[in-house]
């Protein structure tokens, strides 16, 4: 293909521009937007990839600009910015699913080590969040309730746990695919069936059971 220089001055060869947005970058970035959708609990914020897509995406939008004003063959240009707009795409679900998960289980994530898998905007988010549900919900609800009801976290004083606190469900069931063989596993403490896991197999299994090996990369959540 030729190159942008050759077909109206750009500096920017078309090439070039290809091979960019089929970095592993954007591979890597879907793997974390899919994960991130099909686990029960929010993951581990990808900080560095998130930056260096940030970084891909300003280039690639000023790439498509000077594409299109150096008299590309328009079709060519909308297809580049419809790479664009997919990675786009996937930045921005992968950011709103890690606020929604925030929204959700606040709380939950603020006293738990969950906490540290937060970026630093993230925590600011989760805090502000937080201080504003507890300030609302004792204006409204719980200064009129009696003494020993009034807790944000208990049903009562009574209560030995944090009863009212949203938790993820660890025990739901995803979709699953191992990289490689990994052999035999004893997934729980139930006494099931032990399950091979074996590479490019999909397996329907409960999260909390392949939870160190999706946190480890061996397997891919679907």
């Amino acid at each position: 293909m030729a190159s942008g220089s050759e077909e109206g001055g750009t500096g920017i060869q078309i090439d070039e521009y290809e091979s960019l947005i089929s970095t592993t970058d954007v591979e890597l970035l879907k793997r974390a937007w899919r994960h991130e959708k099909a686990a029960p609990e929010i993951l581990q914020y990808e900080g560095t990839l998130v930056q260096r897509i940030r970084e891909q995406i300003q280039l690639m939008v000023e790439t498509v600009e000077e594409f299109a004003e150096s008299g590309i063959d328009p079709l060519t240009v909308s297809l580049y910015e419809m790479d664009l707009d997919r990675t786009q795409f996937l930045l921005r679900s992968y950011l709103r699913i890690r606020l929604h998960k925030i929204e959700k289980y606040m709380i939950h994530i603020l006293k738990t080590d969950l906490w540290n898998r937060l970026s630093e905007q993230e925590q600011k988010f989760a805090k502000r969040c937080t201080d504003d549900l507890g300030k609302h919900l004792e204006q409204s609800v719980l200064s009129r309730l009696p003494d020993g009801y009034k807790s944000l976290l208990k049903q009562s004083t009574a209560s030995e746990e944090d009863d009212m606190v949203s938790e993820p469900q660890l025990d739901t069931f995803v979709i699953c695919k191992s990289k490689r063989d990994l052999g035999t596993f004893q997934l729980d403490d139930s006494g099931g069936v032990p399950v091979e896991l074996l590479a490019g197999n999909l397996n329907i299994l409960r999260y909390k059971s392949i939870k160190p090996l999706v946190e480890s990369g061996q397997i891919d959540l679907v």
